[in-house]
């Protein structure tokens, strides 16, 4: 009989303490990268916890020194490539269902990101109610460079940043840190971390659902981080100049004039940073997040499955199988992305990813009718 390894059950440790549920990823060396069981468990565990009396509250983090890396891309490529599109169409429908069920949930989450978080990782936390931030925290989404886009319902958190803020971390896969994560609204409180042992130890003892109580003993906690002197939040003002434009190139066009202007290390690292990306990627989210300022959680999520399955599909570009060839499988960090130009994806091709697929069985994502409460964040209409 095969042994029981970390690649199977153990991927999600459950723990009940008093009245918590305490939902640990549990794959350190993958850097917490959700496998398919992972988000499966972990949609089985929320739909559990919300009918379950005893469970008043959850709180998810991760082992190790991540949170959440993102979703584990490669696997689905490579399930794609063995098994047919279809079958990693199924990992996004499954944590697509999660990150749904997260923004409408009942019961209070609180989520430690006391490390790494990018990619799927923000879409298993940024819907949740409560996001603590520490001094070790990194958020990146950095699909754009592996020829996917920001999904798990980015289009919807990150256009409630504040100006257009979500468009330059979309865009650019910018890293912030924990006091940046705070200034911006992704996380709502930021502990230290030497104080999360006594935080979920309270936490534990909290025997009320009220997300009040629960935001009351998370602020006995936390306090005001400073940001950096070079920090990118202090430069929202370029932000909004430049990533308020309507199209790529303009946005690119811009920058290019603010570089001519000035002396800055930061604009020209952003230029580059966007030149190098995914040409398609880049104006399939640039038009996801600008409709996502205008749709509810779950429009955003069915947009980012059709997306998604037009992309697994490969038949307008095969971007994203040549962003994981190059970043990570042989790890040369020169991907051949085609179309290799912005000029060359005209507006048609982005429409293509936005319609329905003309697929015989093929259907738009199935969302669970909710009644339940949103988070702070979610203030359009589902």
């Amino acid at each position: 009989m095969a042994s029981r390894t970390i690649a199977d059950d153990d991927q999600v440790v459950v723990e009940q303490k008093l009245s918590a549920r305490f939902l640990i990823l549990n794959r350190p060396k993958q850097l917490n990268a959700l496998s398919y069981h992972m988000v499966s468990r972990l949609l089985e565990c929320l739909q559990e916890g919300e009918a379950n009396s005893d469970v008043k509250l959850v709180v998810m983090k991760g082992k190790g020194r991540a949170f959440c890396a993102g979703g584990d891309v490669a696997a689905v490529v490579r399930d794609a490539k063995g098994g047919g599109w279809r079958l990693g169409a199924k990992f996004f429908e499954t944590e697509y269902k999660l990150n749904y069920l997260m923004a409408t949930y009942s019961k209070p989450q609180v989520s430690i990101l006391d490390g790494i978080v990018m990619g799927g990782g923000a879409g298993a936390s940024i819907h949740g109610r409560f996001r603590v931030a520490t001094e070790n925290s990194v958020f990146a989404m950095p699909e754009t460079a592996l020829g996917l886009f920001p999904d798990v319902g980015a289009s919807y958190f990150l256009s409630r940043l504040p100006g257009f803020f979500g468009e330059y971390v979309g865009l650019t896969g910018a890293r912030l840190d924990g006091a940046e994560m705070l200034a911006c609204g992704l996380a709502t409180h930021f502990v230290p971390s030497s104080k999360l042992s006594s935080l979920e130890e309270s936490l534990c003892k909290e025997g009320s659902i009220d997300p009040i109580a629960v935001s009351a003993i998370i602020d006995k906690y936390a306090h005001q981080p400073v940001l950096k002197q070079d920090s990118v939040f202090l430069r929202l003002d370029v932000i909004n100049k430049c990533f308020s434009r309507k199209t790529i190139e303009e946005i690119l066009s811009s920058l290019e004039m603010e570089a001519r202007s000035k002396a800055d290390n930061w604009i020209t690292a952003t230029i580059q940073t966007l030149k190098k990306a995914s040409p398609t990627s880049l104006k399939v989210f640039l038009r996801l997040i600008r409709e996502g300022r205008l749709l509810g959680v779950g429009q955003c999520l069915v947009l980012d499955y059709r997306i998604a399955c037009h992309i697994l599909q490969g038949h307008h570009s095969r971007d994203f199988f040549e962003g994981c060839r190059a970043i990570l499988i042989d790890k040369d960090r020169n991907p051949k992305w085609e179309p290799s130009k912005l000029e060359l994806v005209s507006d048609g091709d982005v429409d293509w990813y936005f319609s329905k697929l003309d697929d015989e069985g093929w259907e738009d994502l199935a969302l669970p009718k909710r009644i339940n409460s949103l988070p702070k964040y979610a203030i359009a209409k589902l």
